[in-house]
């Protein structure tokens, strides 16, 4: 009733009830007791929740006259669309919703955005975009369409919504088939449910005549009201069941780590032979090379918060830490004078760990001759200056 005593068109979603309650077929104590007693029972993934069942609410009706903290608004990219569900909101609404609806610059598919109620029951309106259904692009639309769904709640929880009235988000114009998205629907709100449901105290699918056969037929596979409907209706569950938060799972896109990737999986001498492996096909990207995040030293410097020259002293201080020494080999005046400039004006304390070195003897009495790979005219060269001596490597029948 409003103040003046009129009936209110607007319906209390606390008296509506809840699909847990709407179950004729309970089980009693005897045929509980029968079913706990059963070691061998397979329990279905969405397993019989008294709690979670009862914050579930199938309503045959208009969600726009929904009394609860927001109701969802299925649209276009524009959101301009007309269809039974948007043109019954805009029209309760009043003429505010539009101005607002204009600041929101549209909404992309899959996404969530959030304007008030206005003249509705309900203080808020969650705008979403359904996908448009090609068979071609399934794949794409069940990803979109679960994502619709998982915003919306997402969204309600960041805001603190104790309650939320979903349409049916996929629209007839737009070709989804129904029993197809109902599956989607349902299971990411059951999936949304046991992580999220201390969040959430209600939530209504509000359905036409056409649509409530459909969500009677399969809300007892993701709600089960007993045991005994939970292991009925175990047999019906599709294939796909989704990931742990009911988002469709395509085998071909899941992320697949080897222990040694690229390296041939019947080669065993090359697992034994450990650093043996040629590993350059990993890459030279930053993650291979190992320099730390590069994404997020770029958004400190466009945030302001890091300069240019501050990442810039970051990497000297890293290959200082790092660096042993620099041996220059057969160095010219030139090279001297150069580096003595850079190393006592450019990066201070690097001098020390500059060595100049007239031969390849005196370089390999610091280092391995197998650590290096020298270009055979460095090796010529040093053998007319500085005489013949032993080489890792066999000279170059070409030279």
């Amino acid at each position: 009733m409003d103040p003046l005593g009129a009936p209110s068109q607007f319906v209390d979603v606390d008296t509506l009830p809840s699909w847990g309650d709407s179950c004729e077929d309970e089980l009693d104590s005897s045929d509980t007791a029968a079913e706990k007693s059963q070691e061998d029972i397979i329990r279905s993934p969405f397993p019989y929740n008294k709690d979670i069942s009862g914050k579930v609410v199938l309503w045959k009706g208009d969600v726009a006259i929904l009394n609860c903290t927001a109701i969802v608004n299925t649209s276009n990219e524009s959101l301009t669309d007309k269809n039974p569900v948007s043109e019954s909101i805009f029209m309760l609404a009043g003429p505010d919703l539009k101005e607002d609806l204009q600041k929101l610059k549209g909404c992309r598919t899959g996404e969530a955005k959030l304007t008030k109620g206005f003249n509705l029951a309900a203080r808020f309106i969650i705008h979403t975009v359904g996908p448009k259904y090609k068979s071609r692009y399934r794949t794409a639309a069940e990803s979109s369409l679960y994502s619709c769904y998982r915003n919306v709640l997402q969204l309600a929880k960041e805001q603190s919504m104790s309650s939320v009235g979903f349409c049916v988000i996929n629209s007839a114009k737009r070709g989804y088939p129904l029993e197809d998205a109902t599956h989607i629907a349902l299971r990411t709100v059951r999936r949304f449910l046991e992580i999220h449901g201390e969040t959430i105290e209600k939530v209504v699918f509000a359905v036409s005549e056409l649509e409530e056969a459909t969500y009677q037929k399969l809300l007892p596979l993701y709600f089960p009201r007993s045991l005994k409907e939970e292991s009925q209706s175990l047999a019906y569950l599709p294939a796909d069941i989704g990931n742990a938060e009911g988002e469709p799972v395509v085998p071909e896109r899941q992320i697949r780590i080897s222990e040694k990737p690229g390296a041939p999986e019947d080669s065993q001498e090359e697992e034994d032979e450990g650093l043996g492996v040629d590993l350059s096909f990993i890459g030279s990207h930053a993650f291979a090379r190992m320099e730390g995040d590069i994404d997020k030293q770029r958004r400190l410097i466009l945030q302001g918060q890091l300069s240019e020259a501050a990442l810039q002293k970051q990497h000297q201080r890293k290959y200082k830490r790092n660096l042993k020494a620099v041996y220059f080999v057969h160095p010219t005046f030139r090279s001297k004078v150069s580096t003595w400039f850079f190393t006592t004006f450019s990066v201070s304390g690097l001098k020390d760990k500059i060595h100049h070195v007239d031969s390849l003897h005196q370089l390999f009495s610091a280092i391995s001759p197998e650590q290096i790979d020298f270009p055979p005219f460095v090796l010529e060269y040093d053998a007319r200056e500085n005489g013949p001596y032993y080489t890792p490597y066999p000279p170059s029948p070409d030279l």
